[in-house]
């Protein structure tokens, strides 16, 4: 028999975390949810940047599979400083924000990266990707 007299007691950041969670959500519009919502609530536990678009990039986004300089933005704002990112990491962030894997593949085979990637010559890389189509 369950106690239905018993309060339930919620946490007090519970509702502010959930309400930037959604909206957070909202503006990736991620192909997994799941997943993305697993990889903003790790980000948070680690102290780091969750994987966030804001407002002025959503707007600027129309296509969530075509690179613009506003997503390698958010990737550069998720590897926070850091000098080498592991390509296992790289290439989640890269699904998270929804670019195309082979993209990334052609990013990572030009600059003939293994497991341990310069962040700054994969993101000049990446930059020379802007603009072009397929």
């Amino acid at each position: 028999m369950a106690q239905t007299d018993k309060p339930t007691c919620i946490p007090p950041e519970l509702p502010k975390m959930l309400k930037e969670f959604a909206k957070a959500a909202i503006r990736a519009q991620p192909q997994d949810l799941i997943q993305w919502g697993a990889d903003y609530f790790e980000a948070l536990s680690r102290g780091e940047t969750p994987p966030v678009r804001e407002r002025s990039e959503q707007a600027a986004l129309c296509n969530w599979t075509e690179l613009t300089p506003e997503l390698l933005k958010v990737l550069h704002s998720q590897v926070a400083g850091r000098l080498i990112v592991h390509a296992e990491e790289l290439a989640q962030m890269w699904k998270v924000v929804n670019l195309p894997a082979d993209l990334f593949n052609s990013v990572m085979n030009v600059g003939r990266f293994t497991e341990e990637i310069e962040w700054l010559k994969f993101l000049a890389l990446a930059c020379s990707a802007l603009g072009v189509v397929s």
